[in-house]
């Protein structure tokens, strides 16, 4: 038709010529291609790009340090095994004489414990101690934050791992003065049997039927600072709810109660749970068992309820606990390389294609809102010198 099959042309001709593998591998190709010629680059879009360069640079950056900490997880089981005992960590100031002072532990299964000859009692002075930075009353709202560090898992094995000075602090100096010696200062590490029990300090002559002088009514005063109280292994840099705590009174018939629920808890950053140290009888490691990677302890949870007391009643400073029959795992865990890798692929791409969609809608309303305003114009143009100019193109 018009001499096109004369001159012996083809349709095929004008097409793309068939050839190997490689061209018809073409037809799979799920990216088509735009000419230079048909594109347009701008400077707004210029702006965008790096606007989204940064975006994605941001948010990966914040996928990374998110998987270097890792994150926790909390698993509540039954404590397996059969456990016998569980240390006793004690450090406490009480503003009355040594000899006047009797500290004893009594738990369910019946046994009581003289814990006045396992721990140490040393003549201080009571200022050396309550005027000592960090002392405060129970809950007090401004130490609760750094409590709450102490329940992380590199927190702990941070202080723990760096930081194995399991001894009590030395005993200051009294010096001289007219309160010197009239404080006592109790502690030390104690075992006792793992149930439910309590110890408690009392005056000399009230508590327990003894043998000894009956001590004057005038000379009590429980009021006390506690250093130390935890259970299990001693580690100093942790700190416990009633640790660095006081209590005051003016009454001589007072009476402390401390309510305790004691939770055995592991603090481990390896995937797989502590072994056991016969894993055919089942028994648990023992108490003071740590590594670099897993730490076995206990936390609490600590109430108090006091109030004054008639002289029927005995005064004191008493601790009841009782231990939690579960077994309370704090792990750290990091993702695996390739996840982390897929997550950042998807920020990356997210942002680019949102960021894109975006691009293109605020180009398409402002050239319906362009069209708009030419309409209202009434089609002004070259004739009568009002000229709309359009964005330069920048090569």
């Amino acid at each position: 038709m018009n001499g096109f099959a004369d001159h012996g042309l083809d349709d095929s001709a004008f097409g793309e010529k068939a050839g190997g593998f490689r061209q018809n591998l073409r037809t799979f190709d799920a990216f088509p291609k735009t000419k230079p010629t048909y594109t347009r680059r701008s400077s707004t879009g210029g702006y965008t790009t790096l606007i989204l360069i940064l975006v994605s640079f941001f948010l990966s950056l914040s996928e990374l340090l998110r998987w270097y900490r890792g994150h926790e997880t909390h698993l509540f089981s039954v404590e397996k095994g059969v456990s016998h005992q569980m240390q006793i960590n004690l450090d406490i100031v009480v503003p009355m004489n040594c000899r006047d002072l009797h500290v004893n532990v009594q738990d369910a299964s019946g046994d009581r414990i003289l814990a006045g000859e396992m721990l140490s009692k040393d003549p201080t002075n009571w200022a050396h101690w309550v005027d000592a930075s960090g002392t405060h009353r129970l809950a007090e709202a401004k130490y609760v934050k750094e409590e709450e560090e102490d329940t992380h898992v590199g927190h702990v094995l941070g202080e723990v791992g760096g930081k194995r000075k399991k001894k009590f602090k030395k005993t200051p100096s009294q010096g001289r003065g007219a309160g010197a010696g009239w404080s006592c200062r109790i502690y030390g590490s104690l075992e006792g049997n793992k149930v439910q029990g309590d110890f408690h300090i009392t005056a000399r002559g009230h508590g327990y039927m003894e043998l000894g002088e009956h001590l004057d009514h005038g000379t009590f005063n429980f009021s006390h600072i506690i250093n130390e109280l935890s259970f299990g292994p001693l580690y100093p840099s942790l700190l416990n709810p009633l640790d660095r705590t006081y209590a005051t009174t003016d009454e001589h018939f007072y009476k402390y109660q401390y309510y305790l629920s004691v939770v055995p808890t592991v603090y481990t950053r390896s995937p797989s749970p502590p072994p056991t140290a016969d894993p055919d009888h089942n028994t648990p490691l023992p108490p003071n068992y740590s590594n670099r990677n897993t730490i076995i302890t206990n936390q609490y949870a600590a109430t108090s309820q006091s109030h004054p007391v008639n002289e029927r009643t005995i005064p004191g400073i008493f601790f009841k606990f009782d231990i939690e029959p579960i077994l309370l795992t704090v792990r750290e865990e990091r993702e695996g390389f390739l996840r982390l890798l897929v997550r950042v692929v998807n920020v990356v791409s997210g942002v680019l294609v949102g960021g894109g969609w975006c691009y293109q809608l605020s180009g398409w309303a402002r050239e319906v809102l362009g069209r708009g305003r030419r309409g209202r114009g009434g089609g002004d143009g070259m004739l009568n010198g009002r000229v709309y100019h359009e964005e330069e193109d920048e090569e």
